[in-house]
């Protein structure tokens, strides 16, 4: 009775190997160094929507975000050069730190580049605009905050 049991399970485990091996994994989501900066695309739209921004500011918001992602293009191609550098290297014994901090570098460039544009953001809007965009940041970090 017992060895029946462990082939049962061991049966139930290979076959929940299998069914997780064709699983389609999800896409990636976007982290570090694959963001494109907030403002884009569908982002824009929803902020402008529930900001009310008038057609100058969405004009206006749309040059400040498609502006912030001509200017990080370069920085993403570094960005992933570097980390196939990266990779090579951990397999060859590579200069690790230099690529690392090159690496960190980088990314720091995007976060300025980024952090630039929503500041120039933030700057068109109205003070009543400015309050509600804080608003809804606050309610989104509060979202994203884990549950203790």
């Amino acid at each position: 009775m017992k060895h029946r049991f462990i082939r049962l399970a061991a049966a139930a485990v290979l076959a929940a190997g299998a069914l997780v091996a064709q699983t389609p994994t999800p896409a990636p989501q976007p982290g570090p160094g694959r963001q494109m900066p907030r403002g884009s695309g569908m982002h824009l739209r929803r902020m402008a929507q529930a900001l009310n921004l008038t057609d100058s500011q969405k004009q206006q918001a749309k040059a400040i975000f498609d502006q912030a992602r001509q200017a990080a293009q370069p920085v993403r191609q570094q960005l992933q050069q570097n980390r196939q550098a990266l990779a090579a290297a951990v397999k060859n014994n590579g200069d690790l730190q230099q690529l690392s901090a090159q690496q960190g570098q980088l990314l720091g460039q995007l976060v300025a580049i980024e952090s630039q544009a929503r500041a120039q953001f933030y700057n068109l809007l109205t003070p009543d605009q400015r309050t509600q965009a804080d608003q809804m940041r606050t309610r989104r970090r509060a979202r994203r905050a884990p549950a203790f």
